[in-house]
């Protein structure tokens, strides 16, 4: 089989998002979180979830490792946990003040790192970058991977 003409898009991609996972887990790191932390942080502020299970769906991890993760902030002082009045198995989950000191030092992180990432590029040239990105997610989210293109 002969070499690609040009490397294969996904690997740049995949190599690119590998980088700025990492540069971003250290940013947070830098302030005291982590990117877990940070990802059930900014969900608790910018949503009103019912229950853990939505706010597992919201980060993108499985209920049990959410738990994990509730387990060790609460340990840190930096949520709450109370059972819902109406339903006992239902957690309200919410950020203690010291949860919400954290998070304003990962946003201002992440502000930073978003600012980094933007450097050098114009509106024009942020603006495509979003709609080929879109593109690619499309392009492996909207069709059947068994059938061929």
């Amino acid at each position: 089989m002969p070499a690609p003409a040009q490397p294969p898009i996904g690997r740049t991609l995949a190599l690119t998002a590998k980088d700025v996972s990492r540069a971003f887990d250290a940013a947070l790191t830098a302030v005291g979180g982590s990117l877990p932390t940070w990802l059930i942080m900014i969900s608790l502020q910018t949503r009103r979830l019912g229950t853990q299970r939505a706010l597992a769906e919201t980060v993108g991890i499985k209920p049990a490792t959410l738990t994990h993760h509730l387990n060790a902030m609460e340990a840190d002082g930096l949520v709450t946990r109370h059972r819902s009045a109406d339903n006992r198995r239902v957690h309200d989950v919410r950020l203690s003040e010291r949860g919400q000191v954290l998070f304003h030092r990962l946003a201002a992180a992440a502000a930073a790192h978003d600012r980094r990432l933007r450097a050098g590029l114009g509106e024009e040239e942020i603006a495509t970058l979003e709609r080929l990105l879109t593109r690619l997610r499309r392009n492996v989210t909207d069709h059947d991977p068994t059938e061929h293109p």
